[in-house]
């Protein structure tokens, strides 16, 4: 599953993300915005997937705050996704599991705080079988507390920050941007990137203003815990 940005694509084994795999993902703070943003970058892959095949998302989550409009602005329209509300997170994984074994959704699109990793190792044999993406919002249980210092089978890990948006030469609102930090991915090294925000398609983009300054924006960094 291919960003559609050579940069990004470039540092991903493969050329993209691998299809049939957990893939993870976390707000970089507690705040609102960097939720937003985590939220929205896994929505903006689920986005691609639905329209390159013509599934529909499975979202799966056990809060009620999810915020439909914003998924349509980053490609996800109400007709596309399927919303499944658990009561608890162990339910929330045999849900998903279901789900995959099931084969009805193209992506799966899962919020949960605790994950074991025995949990893991499952959601990754099961997104393997089936050659379908699952991916999770891990949220912190506790202030403080670093989500990606517990184990994961994930393919991918990634830390997902807002950052300030371009300046426009008129009053009005830029487009969202967005800190990416793949703290590990399989095969590969850990990088981090700029990048603006999903568009109606699903597509994220590089700013204009750091294009020229790829080797700046998508410097090394340490990896997390495996």
């Amino acid at each position: 599953m291919p960003f559609g940005i050579a940069a990004l694509d470039a540092r991903l084994g493969g050329g993209g993300l691998r299809a049939g795999a957990l893939h993870e993902a976390t707000p970089r703070s507690p705040s609102l915005a960097d939720d937003a943003a985590a939220t929205l970058f896994l929505a903006g892959i689920a986005a691609r997937e639905a329209i390159a095949t013509g599934g529909l998302v499975l979202w799966v989550s056990c809060r009620t705050d999810l915020y439909a409009p914003a998924l349509e602005q980053a490609g996800l329209p109400a007709a596309s996704v399927i919303y499944a509300q658990p009561r608890d997170d162990t339910a929330l994984l045999a849900v998903v599991e279901d789900a995959v074994r099931d084969g009805t959704p193209c992506a799966i699109v899962a919020e949960a705080s605790k994950v074991s990793m025995v949990a893991t190792r499952r959601l990754q044999l099961v997104a393997g079988d089936a050659d379908i993406p699952i991916l999770l919002l891990r949220r912190a249980r506790r202030l403080g507390q670093e989500v990606f210092n517990e184990p994961s089978a994930a393919w991918t890990r990634w830390r997902i920050g807002s950052v300030s948006s371009q300046r426009l030469a008129v009053a009005g609102v830029g487009r969202p941007r967005c800190s990416l930090e793949c703290s590990r991915q399989r095969g590969g090294e850990s990088f981090t990137m700029i990048v603006e925000g999903s568009d109606e398609t699903g597509r994220l983009a590089v700013p204009a203003d750091l294009s020229h300054r790829s080797a700046e924006a998508a410097g090394t960094v340490r990896s997390a815990a495996a």
